[in-house]
């Protein structure tokens, strides 16, 4: 029954995994592909972790794959996001959908004469 369990553990982060790698080839612009590395990768390593988890079923092994499941969801949100900012402070060029840009009162971009640098609300 274990293996089962593995085995669709394995095919589901696989495919996730698959969504993330398709998704950084296909989206537009930097923050969307930065968006589908990150939440269906996270998901899919989860996934495969667990797989591996369940298929040696030690307490070294599983105790491991928790780790590194949680290393993971700690981790991946703050990379996006330092990654976003960079590439927002840099001038990357986002997609010409997008309609709202939240944050230019806040950063002079270096790609985007006329925006004010103003102060963060979290700099209060």
């Amino acid at each position: 029954m274990a293996e089962i369990i593995a085995g669709i553990l394995l095919i589901s982060g696989g495919f996730f995994v698959l969504v993330a790698s398709v998704g950084i080839l296909r989206l537009p612009d930097i923050l969307m592909r930065m968006h589908a590395s990150t939440k269906a990768g996270t998901l899919g390593a989860g996934l495969i972790l667990l797989a591996v988890a369940f298929t040696y079923g030690e307490i070294g092994i599983i105790s491991r794959a928790v780790a590194t499941i949680i290393f993971i969801l700690m981790t991946a949100p703050v990379a996006a996001h330092t990654i976003g900012r960079a590439a927002y402070k840099s001038g990357v060029e986002f997609w010409k959908g997008t309609v709202v840009d939240d944050l230019k009162t806040y950063y002079e971009r270096s790609g985007t004469p006329g925006h004010q640098a103003g102060k963060l609300p979290e700099d209060d």
